[in-house]
């Protein structure tokens, strides 16, 4: 039997859904890799936000995996969505890559960046954390795939682009980076670095041995953050989880899109689901109930 993997045709999502058929043929199986195109890669003029948000990655590789024309969906998990569909299931994680946003452009810290500087996202959630530590930057959106956006930098003269590092490394463009922006002040997006396979429920098997286990765990924690705080609103929202000696630290951060008021929380412990809902409760006692009826209104 021939795997089919679905994935966005763009150079990144290949290159992640390359890695998961790498996996499945030191298994024994043979792999065809099916690009998909999806709405969030054929509209590059309108916002995320304006395009439906999660999931714009992600819809159409669900429904050829629901309709039978491919067998695996390779998804970067920060673009799935807080609800799962009932007949398919998260299957497998592989090994999670460096999580942080990293700032392309020639400074070496956020400090070295020029007073009143120009950057480049198209990402709420980027833009409500870096005008929340630099308020005198300006934000300008910059979309298309990692080359694109890179390219863009240099072409509007910007001082930087926000990325994931993680796919500046999968693409070999790490030297791009000018530096990395720490998880305790600039909490990442839920997901960011792992790659998820997605299977029919009946089907998970089929990538099971594939799965890291504490990869899959900390998208788990840092899912149920967002879930727990009403995932799917317009407030900026981010977490992370990752091991810390024996147990688990759990970040949560939201804010205002214009970064004017932010509310941040952390938990430890052995269970990444109870430091998870630890955060968000404490998130939602500190003022973020508020925050989010504010934002939503």
């Amino acid at each position: 039997m021939t795997v089919r993997l679905g994935t966005r045709g763009s150079r990144l999502a290949l290159a992640q859904a390359e890695l998961a058929a790498e996996g499945l043929r030191a298994l024994g199986h043979a792999v065809a890799i099916v690009p998909i195109s999806t709405l969030g890669d054929r509209d590059r003029r309108h916002g995320f936000a304006e395009l439906g948000g999660r999931g714009i990655f992600v819809r159409e590789i669900e429904e050829a995996l629901l309709d039978g024309r491919v067998d695996l969906a390779v998804h970067s998990a920060k673009d799935l969505t807080g609800d799962d569909h009932p007949d398919l299931a998260l299957a497998a994680c592989l090994p999670r890559a460096d999580p942080r946003d990293a700032w392309c452009g020639p400074a070496a810290s956020l400090e070295e960046v020029a007073h009143g500087g120009r950057v480049g996202t198209a990402s709420l959630r980027r833009t409500a954390e870096l005008l929340a530590l630099r308020p005198d930057l300006v934000v300008e959106p910059v979309r298309g795939n990692v080359d694109t956006r890179l390219r863009k930098r240099t072409e509007r003269g910007l001082d930087g682009v926000l990325l994931a590092a993680c796919g500046l490394e999968r693409l070999g463009l790490q030297h791009e980076i000018g530096f990395r922006l720490p998880v305790e002040t600039f909490v990442p997006e839920v997901g960011q670095g792992v790659v998820a396979l997605q299977t029919r429920r009946a089907e998970q098997g089929l990538a099971a041995a594939l799965d890291d286990a504490d990869a899959h765990a900390a998208l788990r924690a840092e899912r149920a953050v967002v879930a727990r705080l009403g995932g799917g609103c317009t407030a900026p929202v981010a977490a992370h989880a990752a091991r810390e000696g024996a147990g688990w630290r759990v970040r949560g951060w939201l804010g205002r899109p214009d970064g004017g008021e932010t509310i941040a929380h952390d938990a430890a412990g052995d269970d990444p689901q109870a430091a998870a809902a630890e955060v968000a409760d404490q998130l939602l006692a500190g003022g973020g109930a508020e925050l989010l009826a504010a934002v939503r209104a």
